[in-house]
């Protein structure tokens, strides 16, 4: 018996506009089962539409490393975007965020994760270089970094770009892209910038029937990035709202 699809997003980053695009695409092709990947909140938006969405919504779901940041709430090391998100969400809505776990795994032995599956600020499928950019990782930095795990199926998030890998044993590995910001700079480990080029909301369907029948579909959604970068400027963050707008830095 076929299982059913499962949409898999991450990186949703307080952007409601973006994941509600996200959600009326889910909904066009029918798809009820959806995990999320973390970095749910964490944006220059409000993020109280996002947090209620995702609350009442109790998909399954993992923490992401800036989703730890805000429960946190450590005010002399976090971040501009993170004093503003915090300062907006309720204990309630803090207390949600605390309590996703670090890894999930799915009723499919389909194991879920942020960044790594033993570290949420790692990039799994990329990495940084000294010239800033990113590259893809090769196959035996990804078995390092996935450690002894044996599931089949791996879900991961956090460097935003989507990428579907397939290892020698037979494994494979998606990262969705991300649902609310298409570019990005950090300087962790390394100075780097991400770039996705265009700044529609990406998501990953997973069609899951046994490791040899797998179909997977990285999935770009256009919507209203323009109304989303205006309220990122409006907040005082034109970072943001030039990532928003075209997906590079």
């Amino acid at each position: 018996m076929n299982r059913e699809p499962i949409a898999v997003l991450s990186d949703i980053h307080g952007n409601i506009r973006a994941l509600d695009a996200v959600l009326g695409d889910i909904r066009v092709r029918g798809i009820e089962q959806i995990v999320n990947l973390g970095d749910c909140l964490y944006g220059p938006f409000d993020p109280i539409p996002v947090a209620d969405r995702l609350r009442a919504a109790d998909w399954p779901a993992v923490s992401g490393n800036e989703d730890r940041m805000l429960v946190a709430a450590n005010w002399q090391q976090v971040s501009r975007t993170a004093q503003f998100t915090i300062e907006q969400l309720t204990d309630k809505r803090i207390e949600w965020l605390a309590q996703l776990p670090k890894t999930l795994v799915l009723d499919n032995g389909i194991l879920a994760c942020h960044g790594t599956p033993t570290d949420d600020t790692q990039y799994l499928l990329h990495r940084p270089t000294e010239e800033g950019t990113m590259h893809p990782a090769t196959d035996v930095e990804i078995v390092e970094r996935l450690g002894p795990t044996d599931a089949p199926l791996l879900l991961c998030g956090h460097d935003h770009m989507p990428r579907i890998v397939r290892l020698e044993d037979g494994q494979t590995v998606i990262n969705p892209g991300s649902v609310g910001c298409p570019a990005y700079t950090d300087d962790t480990p390394i100075p780097h910038q991400v770039e996705n080029s265009s700044p529609h909301a990406r998501y990953a369907i997973v069609h899951w029937d046994n490791p040899a029948e797998l179909h997977v579909e990285l999935v770009s959604v256009s919507y209203n990035w323009t109304a989303a970068a205006a309220e990122a400027e409006r907040n005082g963050f034109s970072d943001w709202a030039k990532w928003l707008r075209t997906g590079r830095v």
